[in-house]
């Protein structure tokens, strides 16, 4: 029995007439005979009472009927739902991110935008750190990384798109001598116990051009993964934090923010994903992101 059976079978019980249930189904009336007769020789009875006026239905034909809508019905709705994952209107997506990629709104932008076009999918957003953004998505932990650019996202199985540049900015606590000029230099940076993310590693550009004009004067006192123990660790006065410009908008008591002269340091926001993405969903997503907003 095929699909095509079923509805001849429901064309021609529910017009009452095998003429008008072939124009229905724009066939013509012989060959539509010929399917219903192939279909009661395959189930072994008649499902049809022919009389010259009109066809009604056998007993079986009633329960074949009540099958047939729930069968096609069925049908209808999985293709329904088959093209609609195809479209990436449902389905997961898991995104990482990296604690200072909230404050620059893409990502909220583009999750916040995905939501309202794709209501049934799935999204699912947690915190990971830049280094390990990589091997979670070739590992399929997450779809879609925000990240700062680094050395791992040098990957030939990683897509990196452009997300976001801005000016670096020095958090500081507020008692501190440099807190009284509304401007820092390069210069006044050294010998000062500095903060940085792990993302700026030793290949990462903004090291590399404060190795260069620092010196020996170039002092790492501390690292973090998290924008929040950056931020800390400059409130408590234990050095001065080379953070991007959004991240001022956090208020930490007795933490200051002073922009930072210096034209080519500058912190980045990449968008990362698997470069062969089978996820509907997930493609979709990548989409949407990459629309000019």
């Amino acid at each position: 029995m095929e699909l095509r059976h079923l509805r001849y079978f429901m064309a021609v019980a529910e017009e009452g007439h095998f003429g008008r249930a072939a124009e229905r189904l724009n066939i013509v009336q012989p060959a539509l005979s010929m399917q219903i007769k192939a279909l009661e020789t395959e189930l072994g009875g008649p499902l049809f009472i022919r009389t010259s006026r009109r066809v009604e239905l056998t007993e079986a034909g009633i329960l074949l009927l009540a099958e047939a809508r729930l069968t096609l019905e069925q049908v209808e709705h999985t293709r329904l739902a088959v093209e609609r994952a195809m479209r990436g209107e449902t389905g997961r997506v898991r995104v990482g991110f990296a604690g200072n990629a909230i404050f620059s709104g893409k990502m909220i932008a583009d999750i916040r935008r995905f939501r309202k076009t794709h209501p049934d999918a799935e999204i699912i957003i947690q915190e990971i750190a830049p280094q390990q953004q990589v091997e979670a998505i070739l590992a399929g932990r997450i779809d879609i990384g925000y990240t700062p650019d680094n050395s791992t996202t040098a990957d030939p199985q990683i897509r990196v798109q452009k997300a976001g540049n801005w000016e670096i900015m020095i958090a500081l606590c507020d008692d501190h001598p440099l807190a009284a000029h509304p401007q820092l230099t390069v210069d006044m940076l050294a010998g000062q116990p500095l903060v940085l993310y792990d993302a700026h590693d030793t290949h990462e550009n903004l090291t590399v051009v404060l190795a260069q004009q620092l010196g020996d004067s170039f002092r790492v006192a501390h690292r973090s993964n998290s924008t929040l123990s950056v931020l800390a660790i400059a409130a408590a006065g234990l050095g001065l934090a080379l953070i991007p410009a959004p991240v001022q908008q956090v208020n930490i008591p007795g933490l200051v923010y002073r922009s930072l002269n210096a034209l080519e340091l500058t912190a980045n926001l990449v968008m990362i994903s698997r470069m062969q993405e089978p996820g509907n969903a997930v493609t979709a997503y990548l989409a949407m992101a990459n629309v000019k907003s």
